[in-house]
């Protein structure tokens, strides 16, 4: 099940403005997409309330009785919004989960050192450092005017981390997200200038978010254009009656296990075992949120 993380330690950088497109874009291509908030504040949560029906269907988080969180049935894709100041043990074990990382970063020299030192951290965990886990810087709040976007190009280029795109200042973000919405939710998004910038944000999400490519204007209008068929069911010699049950999660369901409320044995704490994002003293619902499996 592929996983988008949106991390960057500075408050107000823009993580839940691009973890809310993020998803929404998910859910405007058929997918069953889980916006999972990491933050106590809980910030897309009550975005997610405000969200009209109508609109294509972003599912939270569920909260079963005993405070559990648990990701709900039928999920296929995971986009997660973090708080700020995550490090650590608590960072760690975010990018465990996720395939691609995308560090949302503002024009100004407290937001570049922050998201520098949010960089070398990650930089040096082990699926960041071998390429398992992508991870990109987009500018956020960019003037088109100033030469802002250039001077976070050259700042990514200094990091060696791919710079995405940029992302404007404009009121149109404030005015979708009050109403539980995003750009891609609003008629005439087609063609804007918005909608150009987040074109090469995309198309960088689409390997790991394991979609096909967007069609060229060409392969439209194509006679004999390609039809790209199901994944067929691998052949075995197996009768169906022993074949294990079919999940709506992929690679080994690495958030569909929840945390157990006793105590972790010692066969729990074994290196190939899940580790959970843990409990928040701070939290007043003290949730016990999903666990993440170690990757190989």
């Amino acid at each position: 099940m592929p996983v988008i993380a949106v991390i960057n330690r500075k408050g107000g950088s823009g993580k839940s403005t691009l973890a809310t497109h993020l998803a929404a874009w998910m859910a405007h291509h058929g997918l069953s997409v889980m916006l999972g908030d990491v933050d106590r504040q809980q910030s897309t949560r009550a975005w997610l309330k405000r969200r009209a029906p109508e609109l294509p269907p972003i599912m939270p988080w569920t909260i079963d009785q005993k405070n559990v969180l648990k990701v709900p049935t039928g999920v296929t894709h995971v986009v997660l919004d973090t708080p700020g100041g995550i490090h650590g043990f608590e960072l760690a074990k975010v990018v465990m989960s996720a395939d691609a990382i995308i560090m949302p970063v503002c024009q100004s020299m407290f937001d570049r050192e922050s998201a520098q030192a949010c960089h070398a951290e990650l930089s040096v965990l082990p699926r960041v450092a071998s390429g398992r886990c992508r991870l990109g810087v987009v500018g956020m709040r960019i003037d088109a005017r100033t030469k802002a976007g250039d001077s976070l190009q050259e700042w990514a280029k200094g990091l060696n981390v791919p710079f995405v795109g940029v992302l404007r200042e404009t009121q149109l973000y404030v005015k979708c997200l009050d109403t539980g919405q995003t750009l891609f939710d609003v008629k005439g998004f087609a063609g804007s200038v918005d909608q150009l910038q987040w074109e090469p944000i995309l198309e960088w999400i689409r390997p790991a978010a394991k979609l096909l490519p967007a069609p060229q204007p060409s392969e439209l209008f194509a006679v004999n254009a390609p039809v790209h068929e199901p994944a067929k069911r691998p052949h075995t010699p197996r009768p169906a009656s022993l074949m294990p049950a079919q999940e709506s999660f992929v690679h080994g369901d690495r958030l569909g296990i929840i945390a157990s409320a006793k105590p972790p044995s010692q066969a729990d704490l074994a290196p190939h075992d899940d580790l959970s994002f843990g409990r928040h003293s701070h939290d007043a619902a003290r949730f016990t949120a999903p666990q993440f499996p170690l990757r190989h």
